[in-house]
């Protein structure tokens, strides 16, 4: 998990654009003109929406750009409410408060990618595209979608990018055949970005494939297994406190409640705003950002939906 340099500031929204049915484009830029903090590829913002109304999205413009953020909103009428939010009120000439960026979703170096994007997930992975093809990078995408009007970037990336760009719109041609796409490993670095069930299909493909290989990001929390859930002692190491955490409540509740503020934003385990280092003790993972690999270190924890395996944990708060 890495964060470039975040800043919490009110941006001005500069620009908006229709770029698909039901997706608009906004670009953000300070106030004051200056340059916005560095990014890179996989990079997202939270977007405060209203109180108690944190949203992500991912950086989808060019890094090189200091002056202006890019992010992509699809408009979900069966959402929570925060597209819709955004899509009414974030209109030119208005300001939202933005926090970030944050990278849980690097592009790590390699010479062959595969990227596979499904709807608005295409997000991430388009300044992905951009760096992978800058650096010579063997890459090719597959995107789907539910029509190509639905499609953000569909038309302007198969133009820039000719056949390497693969579109898949479902009314046309069905479901992205991924049995066809992911039968064995070629060592290829593969990023997934899409819905759930996208995800979902494609770690199960991906289950048996080399440790590092595939690389996604969930935009919904996904479901854990949790057992019963009993009181945890947490010791606040920097502010020398100690909470207990009782059952059906979490550990950033808590501190909370204990006057010790954290960063915080999704609340369900999938922006990495509350990632905090482990100094003692054993997390239970409930989050959908660490990997297999981070899990067994256990010397960091989202505290707003993993809870300890052991008695007693020591945050670094």
């Amino acid at each position: 998990m890495t964060g470039d340099n975040p800043i919490d500031k009110d941006l001005l929204v500069a620009g908006r654009e229709e770029v698909a049915v039901g997706v608009a484009v906004l670009t953000l830029c300070r106030p004051d003109g200056n340059d916005l903090p560095a990014w890179s590829p996989g990079a997202h913002v939270d977007l405060a929406l209203g109180p108690d109304l944190v949203r992500s999205y991912s950086l989808c413009g060019d890094p090189a750009d200091r002056g202006a953020w890019q992010v992509a909103i699809q408009r979900e009428p069966d959402g929570r409410g925060g597209s819709r939010l955004a899509h009414e009120r974030l209109t030119p000439g208005t300001t939202v408060r933005v926090r970030g960026p944050r990278n849980n979703f690097a592009l790590r170096p390699a010479r062959r990618y595969l990227f596979v994007a499904g709807g608005i997930g295409i997000t991430p992975i388009r300044p992905m595209v951009a760096a992978a093809d800058a650096a010579g990078a063997d890459w090719r995408l597959v995107y789907g979608g539910r029509s190509r009007t639905s499609m953000a970037f569909a038309a302007t990336l198969r133009e820039k990018y000719g056949d390497r760009v693969s579109l898949h719109p479902q009314d046309e041609t069905g479901l992205l055949d991924l049995d066809g796409l992911l039968h064995r490993p070629t060592g290829e670095l593969v990023y997934c970005c899409g819905p759930a069930s996208l995800i979902d299909a494609v770690l199960q493909r991906c289950q048996a494939w080399p440790s590092g290989t595939l690389h996604i990001e969930r935009f919904t929390a996904v479901a854990t297994e949790a057992g019963v859930e009993t009181a945890v002692e947490v010791e606040l190491a920097l502010s020398g406190r100690t909470v207990t955490v009782p059952p059906g409540t979490s550990i950033l509740a808590a501190v909370e409640q204990a006057g010790v503020q954290v960063l915080s934003s999704c609340r369900e385990g999938t922006c990495g705003t509350c990632e905090t280092t482990v100094l003692a003790g054993e997390p239970e993972h409930r989050d959908s950002l660490l990997t297999e690999e981070e899990r067994a270190a256990g010397d960091t924890m989202m505290i707003c939906v993993s809870r300890a395996r052991s008695p007693r944990l020591t945050l670094e708060l």
